[in-house]
C-alpha cells in the first residue's frame, strides 16, 4: 500500500507531534507500506520520512519546484519527483496513493486533506482518509464538520469518508481494515 501523508512542514511545533510523526513512520515501514509525501526535511515531513527511511521503507517526495529551489529536499528518497507547482504536485500524489492520512499541519495540510475529501464525495476515489487527532488538533475541524452536516450543506451520510484516528496505531488499524463504501451522489438526498 502507498500512504499519502499530508502534515506540517513547521520545525517550530511541540515534540508531541514529531514524536506521532515518527510512530506512524514506524508503522509505514513495519507494515512494509510506502510512503508518499510532500518531499522535504523540514517539520513533520522530514521525521516522518527519516523514519520510514529508518525502517527501510520506501519514499517518494512529491515536491513543487518552487520549494525544491529553497534547497530543503529529503536527499534520501527513492524517488523525487519535482512538480511545476502545488497542483500538480497534488494531482502526483493523488494518482500515485492508496491511501490518505493527515497529520497536523497548517494552511497547506487543510487544503489538501480539503481536496481530497472533496475528490471522495464526488466519488473520482473510494480510498480511504484518515486524520491523525494528536492532542485533540483536528477537534475544531470535527466540529467544523458536525456544523456542515448540522446545517445540511453536506449530507449524514458522508460522514464515514473519513476517519479521525486517536493515535498512528488506530490510523493504522483503520487502514488495514478498510473496505470503500459508497456514500451516494453528492446531490442526491
Amino acid at each position: 500500500m502507498k500512504v499519502c501523508v499530508f502534515c506540517s512542514s513547521s520545525d517550530y511545533i511541540e515534540q508531541q507531534y514529531f514524536d506521532e510523526a515518527r510512530a506512524f513512520g514506524n508503522l509505514i515501514a513495519n507494515n512494509n507500506y510506502d510512503l508518499i509525501y510532500g518531499g522535504t526535511t523540514v517539520g513533520l515531513m522530514g521525521e516522518i520520512a527519516r523514519s520510514v527511511k529508518e525502517g527501510n521503507g520506501q519514499i517518494t517526495g512529491v515536491i513543487p519546484d518552487l520549494i525544491h529551489k529553497r534547497g530543503i529536499a529529503f536527499e534520501g528518497v527513492d524517488n523525487l519527483i519535482v512538480t511545476r507547482d502545488l497542483r500538480e504536485r497534488k494531482a502526483t500524489m493523488e494518482t500515485l496513493s492508496d491511501a490518505f492520512v493527515a497529520l497536523p499541519g497548517g494552511f497547506g495540510t487543510i487544503e489538501e486533506l480539503l481536496e481530497i475529501i472533496t475528490l471522495k464525495q464526488l466519488q473520482v476515489h473510494q480510498k480511504p482518509i484518515v486524520l491523525i487527532n494528536t492532542n485533540g488538533f483536528f477537534n475544531s475541524l470535527n466540529a467544523f464538520f458536525d456544523q456542515v452536516y448540522y446545517e445540511r450543506f453536506a449530507s449524514e451520510r458522508f460522514r464515514g469518508m473519513y476517519y479521525f484516528a486517536k493515535d498512528s496505531w488506530d490510523a493504522i488499524t483503520y487502514l488495514k481494515n478498510y473496505r470503500p463504501g459508497f456514500a451516494g451522489d453528492k446531490w442526491s438526498e
